[in-house]
């Protein structure tokens, strides 16, 4: 990519976690502090949102705790005022049959930014999806994808090929790639974005989620990219962002999106990656 200028904040973290998750530590302030050490703009907490019949309770917050989560946030705004753009958003899950669950909910308060995950792991989803077969429960994978983009429910379809992690001996691009390009060419046809989630590093296939050969595809489809590190501890704020954005580049990439007031905008590549510190 070639050299540009240091440039003032233009990017934010647009996939993190809090407390109120289980599985996340530090308060959002501390996360706040360390977007402002990496030249950050702004924030977007968007951490795990609640299922019905409390779903895999021990992974989100509570229903009850919806409402400790808006003044989280609120808090954190307010103490960074005039130096961090610090806004409300949410990680939701989706399944077949989540729909009306899901409208309503991110009804209740106005959300920045909202992320679509399937999320294979969870029990009340594996029960229900997988019969054994790993290379069929890829295939529900981008399937349940899809139909997350054409739900209309999403701003961002997070970490879109999570699914490879799920047995990682089984995971052969090139038998799942028809399934793959038929789910984006779905995908594409929405306008939905998808994210290239920089803690895919940290799992067990250790490259971005996607990967390269994915992206490239993503790319040839015109479909947008938001980068997040999918954050649950506050020195995770924004990293890796150079490798990302340099992976964007190189896949084709010109730009790179963020979504504020549940509306895409977009950032040229080279300035973003001027502006981080």
């Amino acid at each position: 990519m070639p050299a540009t200028n240091p440039s003032s904040p233009l990017l934010y973290e647009s996939h993190c976690h809090t407390p109120l998750c289980k599985h996340a530590e530090g308060q959002p302030e501390e996360y706040c502090a360390h977007a402002l050490r990496r030249g950050l703009k702004g924030i977007i907490f968007t951490c795990h949102a609640p299922l019905p019949h409390g779903w895999s309770a021990e992974v989100r917050m509570a229903d009850s705790e919806f409402d400790t989560y808006v003044s989280m946030v609120a808090r954190a705004r307010e103490a960074f005022a005039g130096r961090l753009d610090v806004r409300l958003g949410l990680e939701s899950d989706f399944a077949p049959g989540l729909e009306p669950w899901l409208e309503a909910l991110h009804q209740r308060v106005p959300l920045h930014h909202v992320l679509g995950s399937v999320h294979y792991q969870l029990e009340f989803y594996r029960k229900q999806y997988f019969k054994g077969d790993v290379f069929e429960y890829q295939k529900v994978y981008y399937e349940h994808l899809a139909m997350a983009a054409e739900s209309g429910l999403f701003d961002t379809l997070s970490h879109p090929d999570l699914i490879k992690n799920e047995s990682p001996t089984e995971w052969f691009f090139p038998r799942i790639q028809p399934f793959i390009e038929a789910a984006l060419d779905r995908i594409a046809a929405t306008g939905v974005a998808m994210e290239l989630n920089t803690s895919g590093m940290l799992k067990a296939i250790r490259e971005m989620n996607p990967g390269s050969a994915q992206l490239a595809m993503m790319q040839a489809r015109g479909i947008p990219v938001v980068v997040g590190a999918d954050a649950h501890r506050p020195d995770r704020v924004a990293d890796r962002y150079e490798s990302a954005l340099l992976g964007l580049y190189q896949v084709g990439y010109r730009e790179v999106s963020i979504v504020l007031d549940r509306r895409r905008q977009t950032i040229p590549l080279e300035a973003a990656l001027a502006s981080l510190r």
